[in-house]
């Protein structure tokens, strides 16, 4: 039996650590990336690293408040916090303030505040407490079918204010039925539609129609046992008319932006020159971002160094671009050690979710781990221009109060679950 003073030190103290190495060093690199002058004003709220230092002091009053809540409060209201988050999320459509064409803030005087960065974690608690629900099987077709509503009504919502970025993270979610029983069947139709999509906007519809037709063709005839013939005919049927589904929404409903932002990812564009061209205006921050973490080499330029970060070459470096200021002072080493701290973290709450007794703490810490996963993936992805330019931030490294206590309590609440389990050793 535990002391009561010893319970309240009894949580996963690697997970902790791994948490504040991510946001100090994050900090650091805001300050890097945004500080203007000679001197350093560390109380000048001007500056972002001033007000990011802020947000980190006010993150850990909430570590201590979601610690100190009881681990049963979580279960028991997921439910209810699940509710104000959508109530949130509406309200801002009627309310919020437009900033970079999203209505996502709530204005409060001298700051504002974006309940879609909290709504994940209301999201994974509401995910959680549905999918352990004693009549609950994930393998119903009507029990899936609550569990995409669940998640798709706060991601439309946010789709609703034009963040198409924070929309994608809810697909994260994937990993979590995946693991908790959800047909192979999905995971194949996914992989599908991504490769569709690809294909069509790449090489067109009849191309795409063609490999169709023959990855089916190989399909039906190397299987010992051959499916019914009209299974394969369906299946070429619904990848031509997705095909055209693509390249209309593409040619008539993505906006330009948009468009052009996958026009250069995928080259869809001819012309070496139009290409470039279309490179040094639409991904002008893109091609700036290369440029940082390229010219940092092995060891980087050091703290406060890098020429492209102090030269501002970078637009908005410290927010969604952040990683290349890493790139440019702290070069291969600094970047290699980003990615296996925040790799560490992930694999760190996969673990302990495996640990679990309970099924609402082990779906809440597989939430926490896709989310985690699918920011991390997306912004350094997006930064070194492996996928298409997303407005999507990097976990407690990127400037911001919202993203920093969203990403704060939604790792936290899971380490208060997790403690459930150590107290009861």
């Amino acid at each position: 039996m535990l002391r009561e003073t010893d319970r309240h030190f009894k949580f996963d103290w690697i997970t902790i650590i791994l948490f504040f190495l991510l946001v100090g060093f994050g900090w650091l690199n805001i300050l890097s990336a945004s500080h203007t002058g000679t001197t350093l004003e560390y109380f000048n709220f001007q500056d972002p690293y001033s007000k990011q230092l802020v947000f980190i002091l006010l993150s850990v009053v909430l570590i201590i408040v979601t610690l100190s809540i009881d681990a049963k409060f979580y279960e028991r209201f997921s439910s209810v916090i699940y509710i104000i988050a959508l109530l949130s999320l509406v309200g801002v459509l009627i309310f919020g303030k437009t900033i970079n064409g999203s209505t996502s803030w709530y204005s409060l005087g001298i700051m504002t505040f974006q309940p879609g960065e909290f709504a994940k974690a209301a999201t994974g608690l509401a995910v959680a407490k549905y999918i352990s629900d004693l009549h609950t099987d994930i393998k119903h077709f009507k029990d899936q079918i609550r569990v995409f509503a669940i998640i798709a009504i706060p991601a439309i919502l946010i789709l609703l204010q034009n963040d198409t970025g924070s929309t994608l993270v809810y697909a994260s979610f994937f990993f979590v039925l995946y693991r908790e029983g959800l047909p192979k069947v999905y995971l194949i139709i996914a992989m599908l539609v991504i490769i569709i999509g690809m294909l069509t906007l790449k090489f067109g519809i009849l191309i795409t129609t063609i490999i169709a037709i023959i990855s089916v063709l190989v399909y039906y005839f190397t299987r010992r046992k051959k499916p019914a013939i009209l299974q394969p005919i369906f299946i070429v049927v619904v990848s031509i008319l997705f095909s055209f589904v693509v390249r209309y929404a593409y040619n008539n409903i993505i906006p330009f932006h948009q468009k052009d932002r996958i026009s250069i990812w995928l080259r869809l564009e001819k012309d070496p020159a139009e290409l470039l061209k279309m490179r040094q205006t639409v991904a002008y921050n893109l091609n700036e971002s290369e440029k940082a973490i390229s010219s940092g080499g092995f060891y980087g330029k050091g703290f406060l160094e890098g020429t492209r970060t102090t030269g501002k070459f970078v637009p908005e470096q410290h927010t969604d671009y952040i990683f290349s200021t890493v790139g440019e002072e702290w070069g291969f080493i600094g970047t290699f050690g980003v990615v296996l701290v925040f790799v560490l973290l992930i694999i760190r709450i996969l673990h302990l979710s495996e640990l679990q007794k309970s099924q609402f703490s082990r779906v809440y810490g597989y939430s926490v781990a896709s989310i985690f996963f699918i920011h991390f993936m997306i912004n350094i992805g997006m930064v070194m221009g492996l996928i298409p330019t997303i407005g999507i931030p990097l976990p407690l490294f990127s400037y911001g109060g919202s993203g920093l206590w969203g990403f704060t309590i939604l790792l936290f609440i899971f380490v208060k679950l997790d403690s459930n389990r150590i107290n009861e050793w």
